[in-house]
């Protein structure tokens, strides 16, 4: 499973969301916040297989704007109506603006 998502960031009190487009044009919704570090998944963007089930961990990748990647290994908490990521350093970095693509690999 790989996903990559060109972000452009609007920032709330404590999280940031971004629009994401999957391959078939439909919007979907990011959400990055704070909390106990995992990630839950939208199931109608992550295709798997008949009787193949969702890994225990993903990772999240970025190239911040000085040029060092950034890598975070998430466990799957399960699944959403959103994309949700709960990582501070990811949150952070957003809402400083040092990032706008983001990857997961699982």
């Amino acid at each position: 499973m790989k996903l990559s998502f060109n972000l452009d960031f609007d920032i709330g009190q404590s999280y940031v969301t971004a629009k994401i487009q999957d391959r078939d044009g439909n919007i979907r919704k990011l959400n990055i916040q704070a909390g106990t570090r995992g990630i839950k998944l939208q199931s109608d963007l992550i295709r798997l297989k008949s009787g193949q089930d969702y890994p225990p961990f993903v990772y999240v990748q970025t190239t911040l704007k000085d040029s060092r990647i950034f890598v975070r290994k998430l466990p799957i908490q399960g699944l959403s109506d959103w994309l949700l990521i709960f990582e501070e350093d990811l949150l952070l970095l957003a809402v400083k603006g040092q990032y706008e693509e983001l990857e997961i690999l699982g």
